[in-house]
């Protein structure tokens, strides 16, 4: 009896040790990996350091500079504040505009690659790495350089921030729809099928109802981010309020006043389309929960 309890003793003993090793052991690739990430980060902070212009240390006591003169000059001419916001309305509406077609555009191709791409639901299940990886790539390459090639190609515009804006929506939505239309269940199409119903039809009768509350919540989340993306882009030309906003600053004092009143409008209504998409998600998805 002593043998066996000695036996256990010892046995517990050893799964102990070995614990304790795997946790050390486990503590130390830890530490060594936190540690080459603050080597790379502090490396590669000093090579753009030495690349900059200028130089971060030295920069950095003029960092409230910049926007101590814009908010002085729009103090001193906020009388004009109002006429301002009226001026650049129009370029407001014209980037809501381009976030919301490119939205439009891009919830509608990500759903038909969704689909393509789910396994259990694709037309052509031979061809789901393909669409896999067109979505991969249409979400990899960033808006503003699809806007840059298309801005060379096209020109100036709405039209070069709308085409690429969609394209990166696309693989960035039929990701997520493609995630949420794998939980879907299957016994709607399977009853269909044994109907004769066309893919299409088992599609948007039998999948489409159960995933449509996650995928307008996807979409309208996914309308914040390119209302932020199509001011962004017209920065590099490609027109709306990014567009007034980076002649403002070109031309720096004298137009301080034009540029808050361009701040004012864009955090405006990025708050009020972050609110109002908000309260119709929680809607949904209480509604799809319920």
């Amino acid at each position: 009896m002593s043998d066996a309890t000695m036996t256990g003793t010892h046995t517990v003993e050893t799964l102990q040790a070995s614990y304790m090793a795997q946790v050390q052991r486990r503590r130390l690739y830890g530490g060594l990996t936190l540690l080459i990430f603050v080597l790379l980060m502090a490396s590669g902070f000093n090579v753009a350091d030495d690349r900059n212009a200028g130089g971060f240390w030295e920069g950095l006591s003029q960092i409230g500079d910049y926007p101590a003169d814009v908010l002085s000059e729009a103090w001193d001419k906020r009388a004009d504040l109002p006429a301002l916001i009226a001026k650049f309305f129009p370029a407001l509406v014209e980037t809501v505009n381009i976030a919301a077609v490119s939205t439009l555009v891009g919830a509608v191709a990500g759903l038909i690659l969704s689909l393509l791409s789910t396994r259990g639901l694709a037309r052509f299940p031979r061809l789901i790495p393909l669409f896999r990886r067109i979505m991969d790539i249409m979400r990899a390459i960033p808006e503003i350089v699809i806007a840059l090639v298309l801005i060379f190609v096209l020109g100036g515009g709405p039209v070069p921030a709308m085409i690429a804006i969609a394209i990166h929506t696309a693989g960035a939505l039929g990701k997520m729809f493609s995630e949420v239309a794998e939980n879907a269940d299957l016994k709607p199409v399977e009853g269909l099928a044994s109907t004769g119903a066309t893919w299409a039809q088992r599609m948007w009768l039998g999948i489409l109802p159960q995933v449509a509350p996650n995928y307008i919540s996807y979409s309208l989340l996914r309308f914040e981010i390119n209302i932020r993306a199509s001011a962004i882009l017209g920065f590099v030309g490609a027109g709306g309020l990014g567009y007034e906003l980076r002649n403002a600053m070109a031309w720096g004092p004298g137009r301080f006043d034009e540029a808050a009143a361009i701040f004012i409008l864009l955090f405006g209504t990025i708050v009020f389309f972050d609110q109002l998409s908000s309260r119709y998600r929680n809607r949904l998805t209480e509604g799809h929960t319920a």
